[in-house]
């Protein structure tokens, strides 16, 4: 019998058995493997994908809900990969359509590059946001750290209190991600101010690099004394992906070290713009989960 056509094939759940599969496909598309990222998404995270009948995945998804378990208030999809070999075919476009199906009315994210962009915007998703990645080596500076801001390692006591400020600034519940984050990330780390918490961050391996999500801050001054503090205790590449409103902070970070890569279109579906305090809110965990 013939081969079906790639468009056509059934889509199913994947789950972290699948993950060596799922690293397979970024590398077919010249993407690094991101084996840690991917289980992080695959265990925290819905994943959706279609099998290659010669064997591996011809495409993959994966959708990070946030808010009540039974009602979730938003949704961010990421990791959107189509096998080269089949590639402009319609896959990306018949994996897309299952899932904002299967998401149903909950309002939807992503972070798009230039080349899917097209895509998106056909299914409905609308440009609200801009995210800039950097990366490079920090290079330390005088003034450092910021007077009045202090910053340690967190602590698991403090897990309430990052919760509650996490929920406060990102809109929604994301309990299932926060406390994944010390196991997940090398370092988390917090600002304190008179002894209160005014923001916090983690630093979490990706091949070579450090990348630097979760950054929630009170202010400019509080996202650069926590930058600052993780690059003090890692010998690696930093990477982060920040909101390109943050404009103070995009330059504190370029002049000390760290170079634009790309730039990635924050896209919405069934949402005008995100929920929560994006002027707190300077970059997230990695930008396939919102």
């Amino acid at each position: 019998m013939p081969t079906p056509p790639p468009a056509s094939l059934p889509i199913r759940r994947l789950t972290f058995r699948d993950l060596s599969a799922c690293a397979d496909l970024s590398e077919d598309r010249g993407w690094p493997r991101e084996e840690h990222k991917w289980g992080l998404l695959l265990s925290a995270g819905k994943g959706y994908g279609i099998d290659d009948p010669d064997g591996g995945l011809t495409s993959a998804c994966v959708v990070t809900e946030y808010g009540p378990q039974e009602q979730p208030t938003l949704g961010a999809i990421g990791m959107v990969l189509v096998a080269e070999k089949h590639a402009r075919q319609g896959v990306g476009r018949h994996l897309m359509r299952h899932v904002v199906s299967a998401m149903d009315s909950t309002p939807l994210t992503l972070h798009a590059t230039p080349n899917g962009r097209p895509l998106y915007e056909e299914l409905g998703f609308k440009v609200t946001g801009r995210a800039e990645m950097l990366r490079g080596h920090f290079v330390p500076g005088a003034g450092e750290p910021v007077a009045g801001v202090s910053t340690r390692a967190a602590t698991a006591g403090d897990l309430p209190t990052l919760l509650r400020l996490d929920e406060e600034v990102f809109g929604t519940d994301r309990t299932h991600i926060v406390t994944r984050l010390p196991a997940f990330a090398d370092q988390l780390r917090v600002a304190e101010e008179d002894g209160r918490i005014v923001g916090y961050t983690a630093a979490w391996p990706n091949m070579d690099t450090h990348v630097v999500g979760p950054l929630i801050a009170r202010d400019t001054l509080t996202a650069t004394a926590l930058l600052a503090s993780l690059a003090a205790h890692t010998d690696r590449p930093l990477r982060t992906d920040i909101d390109v409103r943050h404009k103070e902070l995009l330059a504190w970070a370029k002049g000390h070290g760290l170079e634009s890569i790309a730039f990635n279109a924050v896209m919405t579906y069934g949402i005008t713009e995100l929920p929560g305090d994006w002027t707190r809110r300077f970059a997230p965990v990695t930008v396939a989960a919102g």
